[in-house]
C-alpha cells in the first residue's frame, strides 16, 4: 500500500507549524463544518486535477458514531462508542496509530424509531487551545487535555432536566468562541442555552427554556454584534456572545414527527434554514437602534433538508434535499431559485463542505462526490467509493486528502504526491 507525501510534511509546508503546545490558530481542523465552522476549507488548493481513484494510506476500527474528527497537526482526535462506553482517541494521523483513549460508561437507551441511527456519539469533538470538548450522546459535555487525555472538568443538567438531551439524544456540536464552550442542555419539551469557561467550566451565562433539537449552535456577526445564532426545538434564535441576552427569534418549531435537525447556514446578515417536509427558507434578522426583528426573505417548497446541514459557496447554497429518495441540489442565495438538482435516489443523507472551486459531498453510501461550482447542471469532477458501510460522519479535508469515518472505522484517503504517485485502492 503506498503513501503519498505525509499529512504532517504538506501541514508544515503549508502552515509554516512547528512543534509547539496546541494553540488555537494552529489547530487545522476545530470540528464540526471545518476551520470556521461554515463548511468552507480555504487552504485547499483552487487548481487540482482530481484522480480517478484514492490511495487509502490506512484504515482503523474505531467504534460507532456520526461525529467526525477535530484534528492539530499530526494528531486527530475523535468521539465514538466501543460496546456501552464512549471513546475519546488520540490518533497519529501520518500511522493510524492511536497515541492514548480514554473511555466512560454511557448505557443509553435510543428513542422509538432511532435505533437505525444508534447510540452515538452523533456530535464532533471540538478542539480549542489544547482542550478538546465532546458532547456524549447523554447529554455531557467534558473537557479533556489534548496533549495527555486528561479529563479537566465535565457539566450535564441532569439535576433540573432529569437528562440533558432530547428524544434520540444529544447531537449539536459543542461551539467555542470567547473563551466561551456553548451547547444546550435539556429534553423535547424544555432546556437550557449555557456557555461555561472552557477553563475551568463555570458557567458564564444561561438563556431560556426552549428544549434542544438536533443542529448545532453558531457563531455570526449580524447588525454589529457578536452572536450564537441557534435552531432549537421552538424557534431559530440570536443570543449576544458576550451576555448570554436574547437579540431576536423567529418561530419555527419542530411539526408532528417533523424534527428540527439541519445545522442553518448564515452568510452575509442572511440566515439559510431548511427544515424536513418544511422547505428552504431565508431569513435576515435587522437591527434598528436597540430593537431586532426578522425579515424572511424567500421561501422554496420544492426542496427540504431532512438531517443534511447545507453549505454557502459563492452567491449560492448546495444542498441534499429529502425529496425524491434523497437529491442532490444548489439554489440562488439571493431569491431561492432552485439552479439545478441532480438525480434522484441519492441516498438518505449527505454532508458537504466548500472548497474554493468544488463542493466535496459525502453520501450515506460511502460515495465521496467533487462537483465543480457555477455551473448550471449537475456535474462531477470526481466520485470515489471511499467506504463499504454507511457514512453519516462528515469528512475532514486535509492538505493532502480526506479522513472519512463509516459505520466502525475511520479511513485516510491519500490524494496522489506532487511527484506524481500512482494512486491504488487497496
Amino acid at each position: 500500500m503506498s503513501r503519498s507525501v505525509s499529512v504532517a510534511a504538506i501541514s508544515l509546508a503549508v502552515f509554516g507549524v512547528v512543534a509547539s503546545p496546541l494553540c488555537a490558530e494552529e489547530v487545522l481542523w476545530p470540528g464540526f463544518l471545518g476551520p470556521n465552522r461554515n463548511g468552507y476549507v480555504d487552504y485547499f488548493p483552487s487548481s487540482i486535477q482530481w484522480p480517478e481513484r484514492l490511495t487509502r494510506a490506512w484504515r482503523i476500527e474505531v467504534g460507532s458514531g456520526y461525529g467526525s474528527p477535530a484534528v492539530f497537526e499530526q494528531t486527530a482526535f475523535l468521539h465514538t462508542r466501543q460496546g456501552n462506553d464512549e471513546v475519546l482517541q488520540s490518533i497519529d494521523l501520518p500511522s493510524g496509530k492511536v497515541n492514548w483513549k480514554k473511555t466512560a460508561a454511557t448505557p443509553f437507551k435510543t428513542g422509538g424509531g432511532g435505533e437505525y441511527h444508534g447510540k452515538g456519539p452523533k456530535s464532533c469533538p471540538t478542539l480549542s487551545a489544547g482542550r478538546v470538548f465532546t458532547f456524549g450522546i447523554s447529554g455531557v459535555l467534558t473537557a479533556w487535555d489534548a496533549k495527555s487525555g486528561r479529563q479537566l472538568w465535565q457539566r450535564n443538567d441532569d439535576g433540573r432536566f432529569k437528562r440533558s438531551h432530547p428524544n434520540w439524544g444529544a447531537c449539536m456540536s459543542p461551539l467555542v468562541a470567547d473563551e466561551k464552550v456553548i451547547i444546550r442542555f435539556g429534553t423535547d419539551e424544555e432546556g437550557e442555552l449555557t456557555a461555561f469557561d472552557v477553563a475551568t467550566g463555570e458557567t458564564a451565562w444561561t438563556y431560556g427554556n426552549e428544549g434542544p433539537s438536533y443542529a448545532s449552535p453558531l457563531l455570526a456577526e449580524l447588525g454589529g454584534v457578536q452572536q450564537v445564532v441557534e435552531w432549537n426545538h421552538d424557534s431559530l434564535i440570536g443570543v449576544d456572545l458576550a451576555t448570554g441576552d436574547l437579540l431576536w427569534s423567529h418561530p419555527f418549531p419542530h411539526v408532528g414527527t417533523d424534527q428540527n435537525m439541519p445545522t442553518p447556514a448564515v452568510h452575509k446578515e442572511r440566515i439559510y434554514l431548511g427544515a424536513e417536509n418544511r422547505g428552504l427558507h431565508c431569513f435576515e434578522p435587522q437591527r434598528n437602534g436597540a430593537e431586532w426583528s426578522v425579515k424572511k426573505r424567500w421561501t422554496q417548497k420544492e426542496i427540504a433538508l431532512d438531517m443534511s446541514s447545507a453549505v454557502v459557496h459563492g452567491d449560492r447554497l448546495y444542498g441534499h434535499s429529502h425529496y425524491r429518495k434523497g437529491q442532490l441540489f444548489t439554489v440562488e442565495l439571493a431569491t431561492g431559485r432552485i439552479v439545478w438538482r441532480g438525480p434522484g435516489r441519492a441516498g438518505q443523507h449527505a454532508t458537504f463542505l466548500a472548497l474554493p472551486k468544488h463542493i466535496v459531498t459525502l453520501l450515506n453510501t460511502g460515495h465521496l462526490k467533487v462537483l465543480p461550482t457555477g455551473t448550471d447542471q449537475y456535474q462531477e469532477a470526481a466520485s470515489w467509493q471511499v467506504a463499504e458501510t454507511q457514512t453519516w460522519a462528515p469528512p475532514v479535508i486535509l492538505p493532502t486528502g480526506f479522513l472519512v469515518k463509516d459505520t466502525q472505522t475511520l479511513t485516510l484517503w491519500s490524494l496522489p504526491s506532487a511527484e506524481g504517485d500512482k494512486a491504488s485502492n487497496e
